[in-house]
């Protein structure tokens, strides 16, 4: 790729993650429907299958799994300099949101505003429209439906996140049994513009780090070191997203660097906005150091997640053509779609509609996704604009 190709191709990139970080609303499992509609449904970056088998490698990795697959769709598109772009694009918008709340706006209560409750009902629509399309593409059928209501029910009945991961597992082995004999389906080929070489380098820095830093930290007694130890680790060790995040994060920061009541009103502020939850670290970081300590948090946190995503994929991208991988992929694809529907239930459902009134507005958002094809931007602004009208009413 030429030069000129190359920077309109960032900048394309920048410009299409940034609108997702300002308008993707609703936590991990919503920001999957957004980067569905926009990079695979809109602008074709990647086919439906190499886009579930993403989400599927991001479900197995610690860290935040939306931001991976945002990093990985990066990849995809321009190499790692694209994932890093892609996921500053994404980031940045809740980062600096997070960041001014800790300074100007800690304990500010913008839980109960109503454009609020109208962006939750926003990520019913969202999830919605997503389950339909993923759902028809990689639960046809009987025995891969009955693998997703299976997951589904998992899910509901042990909510936890290392019962995800379990179950996320258990679909691979079912998968893996059931298509035994079946021949793999070719998928469109993904060249990933990163070697093996770099990707090894990424997975030794990543285990490098995990390991060093604890022991950097009880040598070198800095506050910036152990505010990078602190969040690196957690961005590391976690399965599950910003939610199961949330008490590793609390043993590290309460009450050595701020207070309870201030940790509980960054995480509520954090629910609010788009963009990763993960960001709630930014808030934490600029409470306990100013922008300097937003930055160090952030990068410790998201940085596990980038090393790992940077590492497996290409070796991901060549261990599927295997049979046997593909089998493990449609059963845990197929478990993807049952956690979706999981989701839409609880957390989705029974946070945002309490009423008829607010079903109502849930089934106009998810007509104009899924009939009339309006734009998310839109989507988000009607939503908003409804949650306020229904508080009123």
């Amino acid at each position: 790729m030429r030069a000129g190709g190359r920077t309109r191709t960032l900048l394309e990139l920048f410009a299409v993650s940034a609108k997702l970080g300002l308008t993707s609303f609703g936590g991990p499992i919503a920001h999957l429907g957004y980067f569905h509609d926009e990079y695979i449904v809109r602008r074709k970056w990647m086919d439906e299958r190499n886009y579930a088998d993403l989400v599927a490698l991001c479900q197995f990795l610690p860290g935040p799994a939306s931001s991976q697959v945002g990093i990985g769709v990066g990849i995809v598109r321009a190499g790692w300099l694209g994932g890093l772009i892609a996921w500053a694009g994404f980031t940045l918008p809740s980062v600096v949101i997070m960041t001014i709340f800790a300074l100007l706006l800690q304990g500010a209560d913008i839980a109960s505003a109503g454009w609020i409750h109208g962006l939750k009902i926003v990520a019913v629509a969202v999830v919605a429209h997503a389950l339909l399309g993923m759902g028809q593409k990689l639960a046809q059928g009987r025995t891969l439906a009955t693998v997703a209501v299976l997951a589904a029910t998992a899910v509901l009945l042990w909510p936890t996140a290392y019962g995800q991961v379990l179950v996320i597992a258990a679909a691979g082995l079912a998968g893996l049994w059931l298509y035994r004999k079946e021949q793999p389906v070719a998928a469109e080929p993904v060249p990933i513009a990163i070697s093996r070489k770099l990707a090894v380098g990424c997975l030794t820095l990543f285990a490098i780090l995990l390991a060093g830093l604890p022991l950097l930290r009880e040598i070198w007694d800095a506050k910036w070191l152990a505010m990078l130890d602190s969040f690196y680790r957690a961005g590391a060790l976690v399965f599950g997203g910003g939610h199961v995040v949330l008490p590793l994060l609390e043993r590290e920061f309460v009450p050595a660097w701020l207070g309870g009541d201030e940790f509980m009103a960054g995480y509520g502020a954090a629910q609010a906005i788009p963009g990763p939850m993960f960001t709630f670290a930014s808030y934490l970081g600029a409470r306990a150091d100013g922008v300097f300590g937003a930055a160090i948090a952030t990068a410790g946190i998201f940085l596990p997640g980038f090393l790992l995503v940077a590492g497996a994929l290409p070796f991901w991208y060549s261990l599927r053509r295997s049979p046997r991988i593909q089998g493990i992929l449609t059963g845990v694809n197929a478990a993807v779609v049952g956690i979706l529907l999981a989701a839409l239930y609880d957390p989705l459902w029974t946070t945002a509609i309490a009423a008829p009134a607010d079903c109502a507005l849930a089934l106009i958002l998810f007509a104009m996704l899924a009939y009339w094809k309006l734009p998310s931007w839109a989507v988000v602004l009607t939503g908003a604009a409804g949650g306020v009208l229904l508080g009123w009413i």
